[in-house]
């Protein structure tokens, strides 16, 4: 798996330093999306919205920002009432993105970025109840395609992982998404 992250990670770069001389010549477009984003360690989902801009053919940038939906719940036969329920709040991220135009309706790319997510977790058990709510910061990297089916409106499909520091795992996430070119 490392090594396809490495890939990724040097197509990213090499696609920015293409995209870096070619920014010089070509005006931005701007694009955004909206779509689902469900995460395969942790159980958690969100409802996600990109914005971003790519300069020529080969390099971009995005901001991404999500809102936590479906918490994930977890009960305890063994004692009596005991609930643990954990929710992602929020989450926002900026990405480098690298291009590879496959056609001119269908690219995949790579992208490398910076990422900050806030939890809240519950513990309950009748009467009492327990609420933490913590904020972790992530390097996320990942990759994708995105067909448009009449040059403006598409579909986008990826896989990110996030690095979380504070000693929390790696995530792995899935994402779906309406694209659009403007």
């Amino acid at each position: 798996m490392k090594p396809l992250f490495a890939g990724a990670f040097a197509f990213a770069a090499l696609a920015g330093l293409a995209g870096a001389a070619e920014a010089q010549v070509a005006s931005p477009s701007l694009y955004g999306s909206v779509g689902y984003n469900r995460k395969s360690d942790s159980d958690l989902s969100t409802v996600q919205l990109r914005l971003g801009g790519r300069f020529g053919s080969y390099f971009g940038v995005e901001g991404e920002a999500g809102l936590g939906v479906d918490p994930d719940t977890t009960t305890f036969p063994s004692v009596p009432a005991f609930q643990v329920k954990n929710q992602l709040r929020q989450e926002f991220a900026a990405y480098a993105v690298g291009y590879y135009p496959v056609n001119p309706n269908l690219d995949v790319f790579a992208r490398i970025g910076y990422g900050t997510t806030d939890f809240k977790r519950t513990f309950a058990q009748a009467p009492n109840v327990s609420v933490a709510k913590f904020g972790a910061e992530s390097v996320n990297y990942g990759v994708g395609g995105q067909y448009f089916v009449d040059g403006k409106n598409g579909i986008r499909v990826d896989y990110t992982r996030q690095d979380f520091n504070k000693g929390l795992k790696t995530d792995d996430t899935w994402s779906v998404a309406y694209t659009r070119r403007f």
